[in-house]
């Protein structure tokens, strides 16, 4: 359903513009990134990190110690911080295409004038470097590897004792769900170096240009 949408907003567009990456790689990273990434983060990221504030549990098992320990154990949820990132990488493009509708900018005109290979180049050199970044950012909040056991400090809540032991509920699956996600990352900024590649064979002409 929504590749008929897409395919028909494209076709149905008044303007002789096609707002859709001038090459193949790009059109290749938008399908990647549409239908598979995001796919992948509003299914399978919902059903593994949909309950796990409900499912967190520590030691004594207590309203105010369980969320005090989980807002510790997840400054920011996954979901939230994988969302922001998906609407981050984005923004470049979307400035590209916007930029290229203010200046009437024909499909086939997008590589062959330097100005407007320079502006997508540019583009996409952002993209690979909000990639990275997010990629630092997912390493400092949730690592690697999701353990079965979380020590919280609690001794801003003035308990008797100053760490307890909580439960992280489903651990395996958030490790491999975070791997996959790291797997994502990489592969679209390898998507995004490959496409640079490609600008610049067809810009030397060792493609021919659409």
């Amino acid at each position: 359903m929504a590749a008929n949408y897409m395919r028909s907003f494209s076709e149905g567009c008044p303007c002789d513009l096609q707002l859709r990456p001038p090459t193949v790689i790009g059109q290749f990273h938008t399908l990647f990134f549409a239908f598979v990434r995001m796919f992948f983060l509003g299914v399978l990221g919902f059903a593994v990190y949909g309950n796990e504030a409900l499912h967190f549990s520590c030691d004594p098992d207590k309203r105010e110690v369980n969320l005090f320990c989980y807002n510790q154990f997840r400054p920011i949820t996954p979901q939230v911080f994988w969302a922001l990132q998906l609407v981050i990488v984005l923004v470049p493009g979307a400035f590209f295409h916007l930029y290229a509708a203010c200046k009437s900018i024909k499909q086939e005109d997008n590589l062959q004038k330097s100005s407007y290979s320079r502006f997508y180049i540019f583009s996409v050199f952002l993209r690979i470097i909000l990639e990275a970044v997010a990629f630092w950012l997912q390493i400092q909040l949730f690592s690697f590897r999701v353990n079965a056991i979380y020590m919280c400090d609690v001794g801003a809540l003035g308990k008797k004792f100053n760490v307890t032991r909580c439960m992280v509920p489903e651990h395996f699956e958030k490790t491999i769900f975070l791997i996959v996600m790291y797997t994502f990352t990489v592969i679209t900024a390898v998507l995004c170096v490959a496409e640079i590649f490609e600008i610049s064979c067809r810009r030397l002409g060792f493609l021919k240009t659409r």
